[in-house]
């Protein structure tokens, strides 16, 4: 994001804070996104009785408080900031729905270094199959998806994340670096190892990434 692209944005923040109009449009651009971070969070034993709009819902409501702190001291963009209130919630909600009754599903999750909820192998194989596969029978799609998670599996956890960030959340170059606390090249960098660790992991695979 240019200087000139920031300093529209932090317009925009402070007309918010004062009109409720302006601050739900810039909430409405960002849902989809923190819902696609969300969804490829979701453990599997939990996804049915999980609501990632009560996460979105509870997350908007802190942005909201905590606005005037955000323009006042903007050290990331605007969305990395959003993301990361997000992904503080999703965290609470995991201890609260992963409890002693569900430690299968808590085995399934993950933090990396800030806390914040890993994505989970299954759940970024089961999206890969639709983005990397022609329609196919559920037999071979499900071929697909088994070895997609267990290429995924054999990847650092940092690797799996900046393709999940890139992939699935949208996220450009500099805010996966400002998310991962990389410089940008060195997140560029990690991206197209990170690729390359897959393609090598998924061998006999023909379909391009």
């Amino acid at each position: 994001m240019t200087s000139a692209e920031n300093e529209a944005t932090l317009e925009r923040l402070k007309q918010a804070c004062i009109d409720d109009r302006i601050w739900g449009a810039v909430m409405e651009e960002h849902r989809s996104r923190l819902r696609a971070m969300i969804d490829v969070r979701i453990p599997n034993l939990v996804r049915a009785r999980f609501d990632a709009s009560d996460v979105i819902q509870e997350a908007m409501i802190d942005a909201s408080q905590r606005l005037p702190e955000y323009i006042a001291n903007p050290t990331v963009p605007f969305y990395v900031w959003l993301r990361a209130l997000t992904g503080q919630r999703l965290a609470a909600a995991f201890r609260r729905h992963l409890g002693v009754r569900s430690r299968n599903a808590a085995r399934e999750v993950r933090l990396i270094p800030n806390s914040f909820p890993s994505a989970t192998s299954a759940a970024i194989a089961a999206k890969l199959v639709g983005k990397l596969t022609s329609p196919s029978s559920v037999a071979v799609m499900q071929e697909r998806r088994m070895r997609l998670q267990k290429a995924l599996e054999q990847l650092e956890e940092i690797d799996r994340e900046i393709l999940v960030l890139r992939h699935f959340e949208e996220l450009s170059n500099s805010e996966s670096a400002a998310v991962l606390g990389l410089q940008p090249t060195a997140a560029n960098n990690r991206y197209i190892r990170a690729l390359g660790r897959l393609k090598s992991a998924l061998g006999a695979m023909d379909e391009e990434f």
